[in-house]
């Protein structure tokens, strides 16, 4: 004899799993992000150990390349650098949009480095 099924469960299985992409989708949004700002810092910490051989010039120029090729914002190519009496500060300002369910936020993003050279 075969019984008749409501169907509810498969529902509640396609609910869940619209649910979890759509929560992945987000997730990976976000995390691009985070992760492009920490390889931004980690290069910013790396031009400071290697700031003794290379100029001003070079770093920032190093750094404008980096922007481009991880496709950051156009406001994360101004790198500021001061040098002190043998330590050295890089660090740049951009914001970047995040889509967020419903919405769009402009989150604020200051990466720097700071180190002997």
């Amino acid at each position: 004899m075969v019984r008749m099924r409501s169907g509810r469960t498969q529902l509640g299985c396609l609910f869940t799993m619209l649910l979890v992409a759509a929560v992945g989708y987000f997730v990976v949004n976000l995390g691009g992000v985070v992760f492009d700002y920490f390889q931004y810092v980690d290069r910013m910490k790396q031009e400071v150990r290697f700031a003794g051989n290379r100029s001003d010039a070079v770093i920032k120029r190093r750094l404008e390349a980096f922007v481009d090729s991880v496709d950051l914002p156009e406001a994360a190519r101004k790198v500021h650098i001061k040098r002190g009496s043998r330590i050295i500060t890089i660090w740049a300002e951009y914001y970047h949009n995040i889509e967020l369910p419903g919405m769009v936020r402009e989150v604020r993003f200051n990466p720097q480095a700071t180190g002997p050279f």
